[in-house]
């Protein structure tokens, strides 16, 4: 009987967003050092994209918002700091907002490796406040999705009050065809995504729930070890360029521009993402 109520639990659906848990992925030690790696590693498109692609998006943002000694940007989300260095090495004044304390900690090393003058700041951008204000804001590899619909409201105000007149957001999300792509699955696996959640040995659940009518889908983690049992929900919100323009205009912005990602491919109704440049009106 113990057993069937904890495989129910593990198997129940929750509502959309009825939950949060980033603290969970981007502070705890064993999971912070993993995403880490993951961030650097060139290969994989995980936590960041690929150098390649970072690359060929700096050289197009620095190109179509005329980066220079006079722009101001903060990049929400930064990680390790792989957008902030280069922006900082095209003479931009930067900030960079990460929840994680490792990524921070290495962004700062790497700034001081190579002489760059970037102001990082722990903690979770959904607090973050100064009297800075910024000409760019940028949100990169679809960290928007991860919020609920009431986290996007208040993060988009925040952009609104933190850019100068006629400032701008680049930030990318997933489409539609990413939503529709996705199947709801139930799977475990004995030290699930070979020891990504604990050095220790542990039984990972992986329930995968699609939410047809908010276009939301969950990936919620069971992790159970000997000590203890965790639950990690992942969220994520999907896009289409209506619902984009309602929550942007929603909030005080013009949207632009609509890209296939944030290098400025031309956007094509086919694409896995929507890359969207907005302007505070």
């Amino acid at each position: 009987m113990i057993m069937f109520d904890e495989l129910t639990k593990i198997n129940t659906r929750p509502s959309p967003f009825q939950y949060y848990t980033a603290d969970e992925l981007w502070t705890d030690e064993h999971t912070s050092k993993k995403m880490l790696e993951y961030h650097l590693n060139d290969f994989v498109d995980l936590s960041s994209r690929k150098k390649n692609f970072i690359d060929r998006s700096v050289q197009w943002i620095v190109s179509h918002f005329g980066v220079d000694s006079q722009t101001s940007i903060a990049d929400f989300g930064c990680g390790p700091g792989l957008y902030t260095t280069q922006f900082a090495k095209n003479n931009a004044s930067v900030t960079g907002i990460d929840f994680s304390e490792r990524s921070i900690r290495y962004a700062k090393e790497v700034a001081e490796q190579k002489e760059l003058n970037i102001d990082y700041v722990q903690q979770n951008y959904l607090e973050y406040e100064t009297e800075e204000r910024y000409d760019l804001i940028t949100m990169i590899f679809c960290d928007f999705c991860a919020l609920s619909p009431t986290q996007r409201k208040t993060l988009l105000s925040k952009f609104h009050e933190l850019l100068k007149p006629e400032g701008a957001v680049l930030l990318d999300v997933h489409s539609l065809n990413v939503f529709d792509s996705r199947e709801e699955v139930a799977t475990y696996e004995y030290n699930q995504l070979d020891h990504f959640w604990s050095s220790d040995d542990y039984y990972g659940f992986l329930n995968t729930f699609k939410y047809q009518e908010e276009k939301v889908t969950l990936d919620k983690y069971t992790i159970i070890e000997q000590a203890r049992t965790r639950v990690v929900y992942n969220w994520l919100q999907y896009f289409s360029r209506d619902s984009l323009r309602e929550e942007f205009e929603g909030s005080g912005f013009k949207i632009e521009e609509l890209y296939s990602d944030v290098a400025g491919s031309a956007f094509s109704p086919e694409s896995p993402d929507i890359a969207v440049v907005a302007r505070k009106k």
